[in-house]
């Protein structure tokens, strides 16, 4: 969690939820309860979310207000999830995104 904002110079303190655990393509990680999904995931390193189907290219964090496609991921079997806008739950299963599937390409 070495990765967060503790201190915004506009936004001041961010409150955080209490930490929960989720999982992340079956590896256990926390974030805290509430901030958006991609903020836990950066805060533990992950800044892969996605791959795009046609020339299968690494997507994550890009705009960080909704507006693009390049943070969606699988979550709880849903593909397509702007997780910049979704907030943590405990107990979420978080995939990366292989085209629109949870599969890795080769499988597919």
């Amino acid at each position: 969690m070495a990765d967060r904002i503790k201190e915004h110079p506009i936004l001041g303190v961010p409150e955080k939820g209490k930490l929960v655990k989720f999982m992340f393509d079956g590896h256990e990680m926390e974030g805290c309860e509430g901030e958006p999904i991609a903020a836990a995931l950066k805060a533990a390193g992950v800044n892969v979310h996605r791959y795009t189907k046609k020339e299968q290219k690494p997507r994550g964090i890009f705009c960080a207000i909704g507006r693009c496609t390049d943070c969606v991921m699988v979550v709880d079997g849903e593909p397509n999830v702007r997780t910049c806008i979704t907030p943590l739950k405990a107990g979420m299963d978080v995939k990366t995104q292989y085209g629109v599937s949870e599969k890795p390409f080769e499988e597919q």
